[in-house]
């Protein structure tokens, strides 16, 4: 998306960016809904697009620098860059996490009830009513504040005419990105497999034999899910669910849930028998694949097999969390002021850099956490079947 493109997109009543402010109470310096600062912005996108085209001489920009206006004006465009890049990005954990907000840093604690549920019982005559069973359970996390500096020198930024410069928010976004998929994925995986802890015989959410991913595969983990069952012992309800897989198994998956129709031997299994039955794919309507880059660098141990089944977070019982610190719910990006003037006087441009270095630096902050929950929302399986 061109510069021009992005910003009108942008500065739209409706555009997504202006709803985001909002909602985080982001500093907007009070003028980004002036019709008159939105045309001084759409002036200098069409400057510094036109830099980075080649279609206008890079003085032109250096020049417009060394003006406040114009600083104020490039920082809203490098900072929409950057949440444009962002939000385009490929998500994975929202298919499987709820979304939580907290208000600061300190520790915040989730419940859950479990029970409340059972089939009511007769009540006799003149009889107490029976009290229900109810199990509550706390989950805590804090959001932590994440975020890297990208430091360049005046010497980088003059050789490389800007190309740099035009990079920058689209790195800094995928390194924003990056850090919370990566840090979902760590929730439910290890360096050894799925998570023992939250994945466990205890919890009965392994799928027995370890199946690799197949039809009969996801028929045991269908089973398994389905076994759950709340304190009262009453069957746990799961709407869709979502196949989480790495690479690998992108195209097994695709295929096993994109086929018209199923291989059945009579009576069950996997079709081999003599007697067969073809079955319309029924896992097409149920089951909805997420392809997790991370887990062959997370797991290095079976992420290239290993596979995992989430009942949909926005139905009931989500299996972990990932929360976001109200107010700065999307990355944010700063750069150093300068910390030098002109002789003379005059404001400095700060891609002229630092007084003593010459160095610029920019740096991105993003603040997030999470925590696994309910596994009886979730089973797992390495792919590799346990020898008998």
């Amino acid at each position: 998306m061109q510069l021009l493109d992005l910003i009108e997109t942008y500065n739209a009543a409706d555009a997504s960016t202006e709803r985001l402010y909002a909602r985080e109470g982001r500093s907007v310096r009070g003028r980004r809904n002036d019709p008159t600062y939105k045309q001084s912005l759409l002036e200098a996108t069409r400057l510094y697009q036109g830099v980075l085209d080649g279609r206008t001489p890079v003085w032109r920009l250096q020049e417009a620098m060394t003006t406040s206006d114009f600083q104020y004006l490039f920082g809203d465009i490098v900072d929409r860059q950057l949440l444009a890049a962002y939000q385009r990005m490929p998500v994975v954990w929202q298919s499987v996490a709820k979304r939580g907000r907290v208000r600061d840093f300190r520790t915040v604690s989730r419940y859950t009830l479990d029970g409340g549920e059972a089939v009511l019982e007769e009540v006799k005559q003149a009889s107490e009513y029976p009290a229900a069973n109810v199990a509550d359970g706390r989950y805590q996390y804090a959001v932590k504040k994440f975020g890297k500096r990208l430091p360049f020198t005046w010497e980088a930024r003059i050789n490389d005419d800007l190309d740099a410069l035009a990079d920058m928010p689209m790195r800094l976004a995928n390194s924003a990105r990056f850090s919370e998929e990566k840090f979902f994925t760590q929730l439910f995986a290890s360096s050894s497999g799925p998570n023992s802890t939250f994945f466990s015989s205890g919890n009965h959410n392994l799928v027995a034999g370890n199946p690799a991913l197949s039809v009969a595969g996801l028929t045991a983990a269908f089973n398994t899910l389905a076994a759950q069952v709340d304190t009262d012992g009453n069957p746990i309800y799961v709407g869709g669910v979502k196949l989480v897989v790495p690479p690998a198994l992108k195209i097994t998956a695709n295929n096993i849930l994109n086929a018209t129709e199923i291989l059945a031997a009579d009576g069950g299994g996997d079709g081999t028998g003599n007697n067969q039955l073809r079955v319309a794919n029924w896992l097409r309507n149920d089951v909805e694949v997420v392809v997790d880059p991370w887990l062959p660098v997370v797991d290095t141990t079976s992420g290239n097999t290993a596979w995992y089944l989430f009942a949909d977070p926005n139905v009931g019982r989500p299996a972990m969390e990932i929360g976001f610190l109200i107010g700065h719910e999307t990355p944010e990006l700063f750069q150093k002021a300068p910390n030098a003037v002109r002789v003379g006087g005059g404001a400095v441009d700060p891609m002229d850099g630092d007084f003593d270095t010459d160095s610029i630096d920019t740096k991105v902050r993003h603040v997030f956490g999470g925590v696994l929950m309910d596994p009886k929302s979730a089973v797992a399986s390495t792919g590799v079947p346990s020898e008998s």
